[in-house]
């Protein structure tokens, strides 16, 4: 939703408990969209610095009732959810590793940190569907890994996984399907193991050789 498109339609496939729908998200703006259940995290983390990791965390969720002002006024109508949004955001802390930065700045975490803390994030809104920008730039091997083991639970938990990622061997150790694009155009489409033996796609990025296969 921060792109408007010149035609074309936009539409968004659900399931939920043997029930599919689609919905069309034409002309709705980032936070209805995410309310749908598509979000995203981006490249260069969004990370509010200023605030602690667990706000940051808090900040999450979706369609929190003490937001409203008529509500703020009346703290039993949010006391209970808010007290079950902590507990979301202190297991997903948890879950991700950061637990023990709960308190912190998120100025002070490193940049694998901020990646890790965006993905947690996204997902104190229970998303459907989450679209993730480059998680691999700039982090290191290890937290790479952790990315990696994160995305998968994700998918093993029934979240959709969108990802765009230059880093070949972690699109191939966890990608069901992969689209290869050259200058906004996609050239393939395929398991990794079709795009790995795809001449155009060794051509535009390899220079005819082939793809290594990761270990």
């Amino acid at each position: 939703g921060f792109d408007k498109p010149d035609s074309g339609k936009w539409t968004f496939h659900q399931l939920s408990n043997a029930e599919s729908w689609t919905t069309d998200l034409s002309g709705l703006r980032p936070h209805q969209i995410a309310n749908k259940g598509m979000v995203r995290t981006f490249q260069l983390t969004k990370s509010l610095a200023k605030m602690t990791v667990i706000d940051n965390m808090l900040l999450g969720a979706a369609e929190q009732k003490g937001e409203s002002l008529r509500n703020a006024l009346l703290p039993s109508r949010w006391q209970k959810q808010e007290k079950e949004i902590l507990e979301k955001a202190e297991d997903l802390l948890e879950r991700f590793k950061l637990s023990h930065m709960r308190d912190e700045y998120a100025a002070t975490l490193s940049g694998g940190q901020r990646k890790l803390l965006e993905m947690a994030r996204a997902l104190m809104s229970e998303p459907k569907l989450i679209l993730l920008d480059e998680p691999m730039a700039g982090v290191n091997p290890v937290l790479v890994e952790s990315l990696l083991v994160h995305i998968e639970n994700l998918r093993d938990e029934g979240v959709s996984v969108l990802f765009i990622e230059h880093d070949m061997d972690a699109v191939f150790s966890v990608a069901d399907r992969v689209s290869v694009l050259v200058y906004g155009h996609v050239i393939a489409t395929g398991t990794p193991s079709e795009i790995r033996e795809n001449k155009e796609v060794c051509s535009a990025y390899l220079g005819e050789h082939e793809i290594p296969v990761a270990n």
